[in-house]
């Protein structure tokens, strides 16, 4: 079983696992258009175009893989959409507590918990939710009664913020280097790659960040908890917020309360 959201791994992970399936139709597959990186969704779309009895055969494929391959989690076990359906289904960080909420436990094609392993292809999370993990391995499960909460003010909205979005994810196709310019060409970032590299853009427009200084500042104020903004300066494009949060905290009171970046 998995947990896996980032586009384009997300494609490879459904090829790898459904390989038998790719490579057996793969004239036909490519010939339907079926973009993997929407997940395995898309084939089951794009295939009811065909004939009844090449649908069937493909499904029938489909199916077939179960009985060889690892068990996988399951979005919808009732209904058979499994965590490679739909790249949009499989949210980090709604996911992850749960599965430490079941003691490591996610849900199988039976409609029954099973032990998990979960794949986070990002450093932040996975670091994270192992500490919290290991935690929970040494010293038992929480106590929701006494173990409080984190209340979470995203960029969200709107697309205030976009980091990693297909439209913004990229795979090298060659090795050379990948820049982000400004509308005078001017190079704002750049990173060198090889054939395959992901490259992933982020973008912030910056009346949202303003109001997430607000929401973030009235939030301490209520609760009186200390406010971790998430971000990490060795980031080029947390940098650049970190120097517009520091900015905009300076418009509100702050006297008592205590605000900290977190970085890895």
């Amino acid at each position: 079983m998995m947990k896996i959201s980032d586009p384009v791994m997300f494609g490879h992970a459904v090829t790898v696992f459904y390989k038998d399936v790719f490579e057996k139709h793969a004239a036909l597959i490519k010939e339907l258009g079926v973009n993997v990186n929407n997940g395995l969704g898309e084939l089951y779309a794009k295939i009811q175009t065909l004939p009844d009895a090449k649908r069937a055969e493909i499904e029938a494929d489909i199916q077939a893989v179960y009985q060889s391959r690892p068990a996988l989690a399951m979005v919808d076990s009732d209904k058979g959409i499994t965590n490679l359906h739909v790249p949009n289904d499989i949210i980090v960080d709604a996911s992850m507590p749960v599965v430490v909420r079941d003691s490591g436990k996610m849900w199988g094609a039976d409609g029954k918990l099973h032990d998990t392993l979960a794949m986070i292809p990002d450093r932040c999370y996975s670091t994270m939710y192992q500490a919290i993990i290991e935690d929970c391995q040494k010293h038992g499960a929480f106590d929701p009664a006494t173990i409080g909460s984190v209340p979470n003010v995203g960029l969200m909205a709107q697309k205030a913020e976009e980091y990693g979005s297909h439209d913004k994810t990229f795979c090298a196709p060659a090795a050379g280097t990948i820049r982000v310019v400004d509308d005078s060409g001017a190079t704002l970032l750049q990173q060198n790659v090889e054939p395959g590299d992901i490259f992933r853009v982020c973008q912030t427009k910056d009346a949202p960040i303003q109001d997430w200084v607000k929401l973030a500042v009235s939030r301490a104020r209520l609760t009186g908890a200390p406010a971790v903004f998430w971000l990490d300066a060795n980031r080029a494009h947390d940098a650049q917020i970190i120097a517009k949060v520091t900015n905009y905290l300076k418009d509100h009171d702050i006297a008592g309360l205590t605000f900290a970046f977190w970085r890895l």
